[in-house]
């Protein structure tokens, strides 16, 4: 019964408050700091689980190495009898489940706000190499403010780990799991994101978006049925709002938000007037693309160039009247052809003389009169740098001037939307009803985000202070080396100006320092245990001891107190007990002295042994020797025992001795 029960003598136990697969939660007080707190504890069923208890004491190292008011803060890690326990932030309110469950149909600008605390959560998490894997509004607490914490990170893992279980990387809720997961792929980054545009649908439209009889149901659908769009279950839902939904569910991981932060960044602008009737998100076919040809306005013809047609006068057709004849006198008929004659050649010459001053006056008049009275007057273009668009229109209009379709530059002075030039240039003098060009700025341009990952920030440290607004380090404990960077915001390929950005960049400090304990006296298996916590290589060799029991360790390298990193190696000498005493050999070399009765005859020598291999009944050396002799006896003595050995001489007892066991 844990009601009542003070843990650590310092959290009291009060009631139970939740009952999970794996864990049950305790609302609990804080006897020191007189708070009440949440009391996670695994269950007795899984506590000698290996697997359940790493991935309970998972959560705990996820959790405390997180800050972030979206997440719930993690206070103490402990163990009571055998007994792993967690203790949290308490947070009074419900599960974003129950809310939804509550108040659908929930509006799109509180769905956006819920939804821009649980994508800022993530972007937290995912900087600091931290995949949750199990995103559902269950694992989501809404407190009575209306905030949201994420919680749960029991499955959560670094994503920088070298390896992960297939078992675990399918672990999750099958109604948020990504198709990645489904299939028994590892979660990443984009899996969370794939979750939350599945908690944003449900958040939308009080639906999930897929249903079936069985768990591998919804599984299927997850891999095969794209997400329906959210407006078929409320047609209320703006475009904008729904194209999240659609984006962070795409199938393809290709297609997904690349980050948690620019999924945050589209909630936060989902709202704005210019993306409300925004396009439909389609994921891109493997079509031919398609090209947009623009429409061809008509030009307008210029008048400067006005050809004038002047109409020529037409010849008079009248014909003359005939000359009536009259009877005359034959000598006035002789002299008429020479008068007649001279009178058409004066005549002639007065048409030429009088066309050619009437030409000579006209074009002088053309040269002079005309252009005045019919060319257009000069203008000077005046200085429209620096104003609005429409300002520059109204004045270059007042002067008499046509504005063509304007164009956009980029400019690192003028504002956006201001006038940058025009085309002819401020200053020049042109004709009046010339047609000007004006130049629109686009403001600073933009340039996509530099990839900063794996540098040291040392080596760059002093360029991004200078091309950058601002620069924010964090620093986090990676498996990476130290001073690398290893995380960014803006993510790469986002288009920036970069003096106009903040930077954000995230530095490893290298694997996590371990302080090593004092380890002589721990058993081997508590050592074994001690070196795969703190992802430690372990080195075991043996010695004999017999001070140091066996399976005990006698010494350590690195010692006690020394830092040492994740991944390095630890050295320990493992006792193998008290030496074992051994069956020993030893050889005395007996010299046997030549005494015969008769000159020159040989004597007999006999050497009986009691040993480990002779019990001392037969000879084991029989030998005739005509001189003095020295024999080799070699004798085999157990640990404790004593051999001896009797050497006989025709018959008679010369030498008889005790060998002990030796003491080295």
């Amino acid at each position: 019964m844990m009601i009542g029960r003070r843990l650590n003598d310092r959290y009291k136990i009060l009631k139970l408050i939740g009952v999970g697969g794996m864990a049950n939660v305790y609302l609990a007080r804080d006897m020191i700091l007189d708070r009440d707190v949440a009391v996670k504890m695994l269950k007795a069923d899984f506590s000698n689980d290996p697997d359940f208890l790493r991935r309970f004491q998972r959560e705990a190292y996820s959790v405390t190495s997180l800050s972030h008011p979206n997440i719930v803060s993690s206070y103490d890690v402990g163990e009571e009898d055998g007994l792993q326990y967690i203790v949290m932030e308490y947070v009074e309110g419900e599960t974003l489940k129950e809310y939804i469950q509550h108040h659908t149909p929930i509006k799109p600008k509180e769905v956006l706000r819920i939804m821009e605390q649980l994508a800022s959560a993530l972007a937290h998490a995912h900087h600091f190499q931290i995949v949750h894997r199990d995103v559902k509004p269950q694992n989501v607490l809404i407190n009575k403010e209306g905030n949201v914490k994420i919680t749960d990170f029991g499955i959560a893992t670094a994503s920088t780990a070298a390896t992960i279980t297939q078992t675990n990387s399918v672990l999750g809720s099958v109604h948020y799991l990504s198709p990645e997961q489904a299939r028994g792929g590892v979660a990443n980054k984009k899996s969370d994101i794939y979750s939350l545009g599945i908690v944003m649908f449900e958040l939308l439209t009080g639906k999930l978006p897929f249903s079936g009889e069985s768990a591998v149901a919804i599984a299927l659908k997850h891999l095969q049925s794209e997400v329906p769009p959210p407006t078929k279950f409320n047609p209320e839902i703006p475009q904008s709002v729904e194209n999240i939904v659609l984006k962070a569910t795409a199938k393809d991981i290709f297609y997904r938000y690349d980050t948690a932060d620019e999924m945050k960044l589209d909630l936060q602008t989902a709202l704005d007037s210019d993306r409300l009737n925004e396009k439909p998100f389609v994921i891109p076919t493997n079509d031919d693309e398609t090209k947009v040809i623009p429409i061809i306005k008509d030009i307008p013809v210029s008048t400067n160039d006005d050809t004038v047609v002047v109409p020529s006068k037409k010849k008079s057709t009248k014909e003359k009247e005939p000359i009536k004849k009259e009877p005359v006198k034959k000598e006035a008929v002789k002299n008429e052809p020479d008068k007649l004659k001279r009178k058409k050649k004066n005549s002639f010459a007065k048409f030429i003389i009088g066309t050619f001053i009437a030409l000579l006056i006209g074009g002088l008049l053309a040269i002079t009169l005309i252009p005045a009275l019919f060319l257009p007057e000069d203008v000077e273009i005046p200085d429209v740098k620096d104003m609005t668009y429409e300002s520059a229109v109204t004045l270059l209009a007042s002067k008499g001037l046509k504005i063509s379709d304007p164009k956009e530059i980029f400019d690192d002075e003028v504002d956006v939307g201001k006038v940058v030039k025009t085309s002819p240039n401020i200053g020049e003098t042109v004709k009046e009803n010339s047609s000007i060009t004006i130049y629109k700025s686009k403001g600073k341009k933009s340039n996509e985000m530099e990839d900063l990952k794996g540098f040291k920030y040392n080596t760059i440290k002093s360029r991004l202070q200078d091309d950058y607004r601002s620069v924010t380090t964090h620093f986090i404990e990676n498996d990476e080396s130290e001073g690398e960077i290893i995380d960014q915001s803006p993510n790469v390929g986002a288009e920036v100006v970069p003096s106009e950005t903040d930077l954000n960049v995230w530095i490893s400090k290298g694997a996590s320092t371990i302080t090593l304990r004092d380890l002589k006296g721990w058993s081997r298996k508590d050592v074994e245990t001690y070196a795969g916590d703190n992802n430690l290589k372990l080195n075991v060799t043996k010695e004999d001891s017999g001070t140091v029991a066996e399976n005990h360790v006698i010494s350590q390298s690195p010692s006690a107190n020394v830092a040492v990193k994740e991944g390095d190696t630890l050295n320990v000498v493992i006792s193998s007990g008290k030496q074992k005493e051994k069956t020993k050999k030893v050889t005395i070399n007996l010299q046997v002295p030549y005494t015969p009765t008769n000159p020159s005859s040989p004597q007999l020598i006999e050497v009986y042994i009691r040993d480990k291999n002779n019990n001392g009944e037969k000879p084991a050396i029989s030998k005739s020797i005509t001189e003095t002799t020295t024999i080799p006896v070699e004798v085999t003595i157990d640990p404790g025992q004593t051999a001896s050995y009797k050497i006989v001489k025709d018959g008679q007892v010369i030498a008889e001795r005790d060998v002990p066991y030796p003491s080295n």
